[in-house]
């Protein structure tokens, strides 16, 4: 796993000329290893403005991506090498699958690595058990499959390169809650059997606060909350300023404290509401 640091970070959409402006403005932000984050904000926060700097879809106009201490644009040339280690799944993904069979597209990132083929292999099959496609699908055109397959496909793709961060931008976007859940169940098994580095973007709060640890609130190009779950939710006054909410669960333990019962105002998930409050009524 790497380290990956953000350093007064700026971006301008249109620079120099009569439309600027200002996407991203002075981030500074750590990474935290081995772990699920989550980035929210509304539309025109900033948020896959900043993911496209990850891994140098975008380059900065000031500031720095650090990868283990290293501005990944010191060697432009090499910066194809930094998306194999920064791996970004972009909204929908499924429009981006192009080879013959889902096998073939999810082997297209490793064999740009070089490669061999049992080791290609290896990793596609690994990949895919990982997003949850049948082995029998991998010889099916990825035009055959559902939105929902398609989405798995063009993850299993990036999971292929075994990036060490890899970033997911609305992964669950116009899928069904059933195939919402279970996306997210995927990623999160993913990311402890591997033990990798996971950023999430997205502005459901009821995912954020059932997968990630920590959080990342953006607004104006801006950071404005950083923490883990319970530290950034509990300052709901923030998080409504800038337009966003907390989970329902918190909602409902705020209206009941609201009605004389004791409840730590920090919860946020449905399963820690329901141990405390039976708690409370032992």
């Amino acid at each position: 796993m790497s380290d990956v640091r953000i350093e007064d970070l700026g971006y301008y959409h249109g620079k120099d000329t009569p439309y600027e402006i200002k996407a991203l403005d002075e981030i500074n932000l750590d990474i935290k290893k081995g772990i699920i984050t989550g980035l929210i904000g509304h539309t025109g926060s900033g948020k896959s403005t900043l993911v496209q700097m990850l891994n140098g879809i975008l380059k900065p106009h000031h500031g720095r991506v650090l990868l283990d201490g290293t501005d990944i644009w010191s060697k432009p040339k090499d910066i194809r090498k930094i998306r194999f280690r920064v791996g970004l799944v972009m909204q929908y993904p499924e429009y981006q699958l192009f080879e013959e069979t889902i096998y073939k597209d999810i082997a297209y990132g490793p064999k740009n690595m070089g490669l061999d083929e049992k080791e290609i292999d290896e990793r596609v099959r690994e990949a895919a058990e990982f997003a949850g496609l049948a082995p029998e699908l991998l010889e099916r055109s990825p035009f055959d499959l559902s939105g929902g397959q398609k989405r798995r496909a063009a993850i299993a793709g990036i999971i292929a390169m075994r990036p060490e961060l890899l970033v997911l931008d609305e992964p669950a976007a116009g899928l069904d809650p059933r195939g919402r859940d279970s996306i997210f169940k995927n990623i999160s098994d993913y990311q402890k059997k591997s033990g990798s580095t996971v950023l999430i973007v997205s502005h459901s709060m009821e995912d954020m606060a059932r997968y990630c640890q920590r959080l990342i609130v953006m607004s104006g190009g801006k950071i404005v909350l950083e923490g883990e779950c319970r530290e950034v939710f509990a300052k709901s006054d923030i998080l409504e300023s800038v337009g966003l909410d907390v989970p329902q669960i918190t909602k409902l333990v705020m209206m009941l404290r609201e009605k004389g019962i004791e409840l730590d105002p920090s919860v946020y998930t449905v399963q820690e509401a329901f141990e405390k409050i039976i708690e409370l009524y032992k």
